[in-house]
């Protein structure tokens, strides 16, 4: 995967997903996703079943993820994803499940 320059623009926004998506591969098809898409973050089922994330990378790239996130594997039925701009200066090295 290609690193992007130290001086290129970075948004970084955290996401919660709720709805019919454990048992459905969500979570590891995100990873591959995002690794398509080259964002950086993470991605972690909490014990009520909402997943939670942070996404990183171009606004072009934090968009096209947050869209697929929205509808995410084929059998996953998304109720609602919010997201919000969280402000860090952290740089992550990749997307991966926790």
């Amino acid at each position: 995967m290609k690193k992007l320059p130290p001086s290129t623009l970075l948004e970084t926004v955290s996401v919660r997903i709720t709805g019919k998506i454990h048992g459905v591969g969500y979570r590891q098809a995100a990873v591959r996703h995002g690794h398509m898409l080259g964002v950086r973050g993470w991605i972690q089922a909490l014990p009520d079943g909402t997943i939670i994330g942070m996404v990183q990378g171009t606004p072009d790239q934090v968009d096209l993820m947050l869209e697929w996130m929205r509808r995410g594997p084929p059998d996953a039925r998304v109720s609602e994803v919010t997201s919000e701009v969280a402000y860090t200066y952290r740089r992550f090295d990749r997307f991966e499940q926790l």
